[in-house]
């Protein structure tokens, strides 16, 4: 039996209802993994600093993708800038909210995410839930909300995958998951107006799931 038969009444898969479908039922499973996460990942909490030092305080960014955690959030509002978390799921925003009660959160689609100026944008892990043929006008729409001169950092994992899978997070949930290479990056900021100033692949942290991380850092041109 497909995914398609047993979920034949379900959003299409990677589509904005399924992101809503499949977060909304794991948060509380994510949350419980990886609320301290960053305190394990010295690489991700340098690029996440120098992403603060190149925006400056008082910059206006959002965090892309948020999750329940709320953390990146979090860290970027400690280096003094004008964070909001957002997160197409309310219950990731919910739990968000309660994580971090010093922040602040809102459920809005990273794909559609309306004018700014936004002095920079944070997308951590946020890509891997839409499929990857979305990847150019999620970047056009962060690229018409960034101020020229703003900032930009992705995180994501490396691979071609780009489907349904079960998930790895281990929630016993079928998700949508794609990866990226540093090369379809690197060519979708550029191609949506970014000069990539530094994409950097590292190797996955032993209690990660076993794939390469890509950190692009990039300014809007």
């Amino acid at each position: 039996m497909t995914f398609e038969t047993v979920y034949a009444d379900a959003p299409a898969p990677g589509s904005p209802a399924d992101v809503v479908r499949t977060w909304d039922a794991r948060a509380e499973h994510y949350l419980r993994l990886f609320r301290h996460e960053l305190h394990g990942k010295p690489f991700d909490l340098e690029a996440l600093h120098a992403f603060a030092d190149r925006v400056g305080v008082g910059g206006k960014v959002y965090d892309a993708g948020c999750g329940p955690c709320g953390h990146v959030t979090a860290l970027l509002a400690s280096r003094g800038l004008d964070v909001l978390g957002i997160d197409l799921s309310s219950r990731c925003v919910e739990l968000a909210r309660r994580e971090q009660p010093g922040c602040r959160f809102a459920v809005m689609d990273q794909g559609a995410i309306g004018a700014g100026p936004l002095d920079g944008l944070v997308a951590y892990y946020s890509l891997h839930d839409q499929p990857k043929r979305l990847l150019p006008a999620t970047l056009a729409s962060w690229a018409s909300a960034i101020r020229p001169g703003g900032q930009l950092l992705i995180v994501a994992k490396e691979g071609m995958g780009d489907g349904v899978i079960d998930d790895p997070l281990g929630s016993e949930l079928r998700v949508y998951w794609a990866e990226f290479t540093a090369y379809e990056l690197r060519t979708a900021a550029r191609d949506a107006g970014f000069r990539v100033d530094d994409c950097t692949v590292r190797e996955a942290y032993e209690d990660e799931i076993p794939a390469r991380r890509v950190h692009l850092a990039a300014t809007r041109r």
